[in-house]
């Protein structure tokens, strides 16, 4: 642990924001979805050259490690940023807007890898400092593809030494640009899906007697659910079940035979998550049986919840407040309810994610276009934010 951290690092990251800034606008512009993305890996491999690192490219996925090897022997703290866009078409008015209709950087992994890349840069300069090494991960298919267990799988912590941290930055709009949040323990949800496949008796719409509705019988379970959340569930280890779609029908005379009811399921620890699985599948059972008919419950397993470990939680604390402040950094009282793939490293190493604030300016955070929207914006001064906490999270940890 470093005795104070250099706040040079904030003029040096400064430095990099014009360059940084055209890596990022070109990623932005030229969006890849889910595990393979050969456009972007090729830009960062590009980026990186200059560095002369050891690189890795993944075997099933297009994911890319690369290694800082410090001047002194030590441990690995592992960097990650992951590197995919989202299925939808942009409406912002930047002027670096994306050239394909059907994709868009919505959730800031544009501004999180140009930041690594500009981390790398950093840290590259310092290595005479290093007691260990850096492993910067680089990874596709965080938007609900896996793609973090996907490089697990594939090696990502083998022959890079001992990986005894991990550290993520995640951009966002509702906090001001410059400001980092986080906390230790759950700090993000865990996210599954479901499908309620209702099987009833089709029939005509003036007959229901004579035919088995799925449809009021699907109605019954998507109240029941909820209601099965709030008395079920305890509000402090909390849980949420949100039914996305009801399907059902073809015209308006014919009762079907089968209804679909399809969801999400969010909770915060694995006990909770344990509950509204057990829950959902009970609910739906018990309510068909009442009324003869059939369901199939079907449960994908999606992200684990992201748990950032309390000791690093506070590591990284210390290292923005002594960077950037302590009036730009807080402690959050609770977690969010979305999810991210970090949590599969996090299962495997201590480490934390923190919340970097992107707000563009003139704009208020509460109600500045979201994460995933279409119209999302991020203030780019807020990237030698980010170079410089990824850089003194290695820096701190590695400093002998």
């Amino acid at each position: 642990m470093l005795d104070t951290i250099d706040t040079a690092l904030l003029g040096e990251a400064g430095d990099l924001l014009e360059e940084t800034s055209r890596l990022r606008r070109r990623i932005h512009q030229h969006p890849e979805l889910g595990l393979q993305l050969p456009s972007t890996q090729a830009t960062l491999l590009e980026a990186l050259a200059p560095l002369g690192l050891t690189t890795r490219q993944g075997t099933t996925t297009t994911s890319l490690t690369a290694m800082i090897d410090g001047d002194h022997e030590g441990p690995t703290i592992l960097l990650r940023a992951d590197m995919d866009a989202l299925p939808m078409h942009e409406d912002t008015e930047v002027t670096f807007p994306s050239l394909d209709d059907h994709a868009m950087h919505a959730c800031g992994h544009d501004l999180h890898v140009s930041m690594l890349v500009g981390a790398a840069k950093l840290l590259h300069a310092r290595r005479k400092e290093l007691h260990g090494r850096v492993l910067l991960m680089f990874q596709p298919g965080e938007e609900g593809f896996h793609g973090a267990r996907f490089m697990l799988e594939d090696g990502l912590l083998d022959g890079v030494g001992t990986v005894d941290r991990a550290f993520a930055i995640h951009a966002t709009t509702v906090a001001p640009t410059g400001f980092v949040a986080l906390k230790g323990g759950s700090i993000m949800a865990s996210a599954d899906e479901f499908l309620i496949t209702v099987k009833g008796r089709g029939g005509h719409a003036s007959a229901p007697h004579q035919a088995l509705d799925p449809i009021p019988i699907a109605c019954e379970i998507v109240q029941a659910l909820q209601l099965m959340v709030t008395r079920r569930i305890d509000v402090f280890d909390p849980g949420v079940i949100t039914v996305g779609r009801i399907t059902a029908g073809t015209t308006n005379n014919v009762i079907p035979e089968i209804a679909e009811i399809e969801g999400t399921i969010r909770a915060v620890s694995e006990a909770t998550r344990k509950k509204l699985h057990d829950g959902l599948r009970r609910v739906a059972d018990g309510i068909v049986a009442a009324h003869d008919a059939e369901a199939t419950v079907r449960l994908i397993p999606g992200f684990p919840v992201t748990v950032n470990d309390d000791h690093v939680a506070g590591e990284v604390l210390r290292v923005a407040g002594a960077l950037l402040g302590d009036h730009s950094v807080r402690r959050m009282p609770s977690p969010v309810m979305g999810a991210e793939d970090f949590s599969y490293v996090l299962q495997q190493v201590p480490g934390a994610m923190a919340f970097l604030g992107a707000t563009p300016k003139g704009i208020n955070p509460f109600t500045a276009a979201p994460n995933h929207s279409n119209r999302v914006t991020f203030d780019e001064n807020a990237i030698p934010t980010g170079m410089a906490l990824y850089a003194a999270m290695a820096l701190d940890h590695l400093s002998g």
